[in-house]
């Protein structure tokens, strides 16, 4: 194990018991004891096994306690989407809300349990990781929990919750979810059909099917109320905020203008550039135009490193992804290895700091600005500057390029 795995391993641990989490942690911590003693509780009221009992509350306060860490480690790395990572309330009451399901469930039949839709619930306000380990578990749960469970159940919906998650993640506005939802229930229909239907000991009739349409049907429903209301509350929400303090007339850039009207042109310039070379990257280009425009922003207070300027952020509740970038950016740790989102902002900055201190030295100077956009790539590679940054050689050959194609742009650097 490296030294910045352990230290980050450190991190997640002291944060469990750090006392500046205040009710976030005393939430957390409820999911310890809560699975714990809930698998406890409905065991002995389902009149199971007294093994059976300790062997469901061993494995209830155990997967509460990994779920705990994976929460801890999402929100210290960062890896929570959308603001997910600042609302994480959204999650432990999701939690809460299939935990209560997952208990009742072995009062019906297995056919027509719920989980594709639990599954992508805790998925949507977590992580993908997180969303199918606490799906898993809740469906271990009520397999348990029945006095005849058996691993068909399990693996029915472990696996269709698998491939909801995997077609649903990175949900945007533009996102088609036809297709995605008619492979993860056709799956979950077949899954069904081969794992119970088949080893049915009773004649073979149609009547069989109505469990799993009924399923199928409830699944649908709950499903897209659930992707609406968050493409209504969580996406459009996110990309409006973006659209605010993407504004040239937002009230913090505003105040860099009036502070420094330099470092605020210089700013519209490199998000200009920038966000024309994320879009045809694919990258995130909403998010690289924020960087652009904000990643200077301690001119304002003469404040440089980020635990100094993240109260701007924070204070004008900027998207957690975007805080994550301008943290990432603005740190620079060249110890680990930083997003192509970063090293377009610094390639960007780099020439436009280049053009605008060649027309200060003289505004009439012709540049050949080809030529000035291949030493730049060059210097930075021979430099190996752009080493720490998970960006191709096909993609920096690509952006440079993208640079060449707006020598008419440049001209307004003069």
């Amino acid at each position: 194990m490296d030294k910045t795995t352990e230290r980050k391993d450190n991190e997640v641990l002291s944060s469990i018991f750090n006392k500046s989490e205040g009710p976030m942690r005393f939430i957390f911590g409820s999911i310890f004891f809560v699975t714990g003693l809930l698998m406890l509780l409905f065991s002995f009221l389902y009149g199971l096994k007294v093994e059976n009992i300790i062997r469901n509350t061993f494995t209830g306060f155990l997967c509460g306690g990994i779920l705990i860490y994976m929460l801890n480690d999402a929100s210290v790395r960062g890896l929570f989407a959308y603001d997910n990572g600042q609302k994480r309330h959204r999650f432990v009451l999701s939690f809460y809300f299939g935990l209560i399901i997952s208990m009742f469930l072995p009062l019906i039949t297995a056919e027509i349990w719920p989980f594709v839709f639990i599954f992508l619930l805790l998925g949507l306000f977590s992580t993908n990781e997180i969303g199918l380990f606490s799906g898993s578990m809740l469906v271990m749960f009520s397999v348990l929990l029945e006095k005849e469970g058996s691993y068909a159940e399990f693996f029915i919906y472990f696996l269709s919750g698998v491939v909801i998650l995997v077609l649903l993640r990175d949900l945007t506005e533009t996102t088609k979810l036809g297709m995605p939802l008619f492979i993860s229930l056709t799956l979950l229909f077949t899954l069904l059909v081969a794992y119970d239907i088949l080893f049915q000991n009773r004649t073979f009739s149609v009547t069989m099917f109505i469990a799993p349409t009924v399923n199928i049907i409830i699944s649908l429903i709950l499903t897209l109320v659930l992707l609406n209301i968050f493409g209504i509350y969580v996406i459009r929400k996110s990309n409006d905020r973006y659209m605010d303090i993407n504004d040239t007339e937002y009230p913090l850039l505003v105040q860099l203008k009036e502070k420094d009207k330099d470092a605020y042109f210089r700013a519209i310039h490199i998000a200009y550039l920038s966000e024309r070379i994320a879009l045809d990257l694919g990258l995130n280009a909403r998010a690289v135009k924020t960087m652009s425009y904000y990643y200077k922003i301690g001119v304002i207070d003469g404040t440089k490193t980020w635990d100094e300027v993240k109260h701007f952020y924070i204070d004008n509740n900027f998207p957690e992804e975007a805080l994550e970038y301008l943290k990432e950016y603005i740190e620079n740790d060249k110890s680990k290895q930083l997003s192509k989102e970063s090293a377009i902002i610094y390639m960007c900055e780099t020439l436009i700091a280049s053009i605008t201190y060649l027309f200060e030295k003289n505004k009439d100077s012709k540049i050949n600005y080809d030529e000035l956009i291949d030493k730049i790539f060059l210097h930075k590679m021979e430099n190996k500057e752009l080493y720490n940054y998970n960006i191709s050689l096909y993609e920096l050959e690509r952006m440079k390029k993208l640079m060449k194609k707006e020598k008419l742009y440049y001209d307004f650097l003069r």
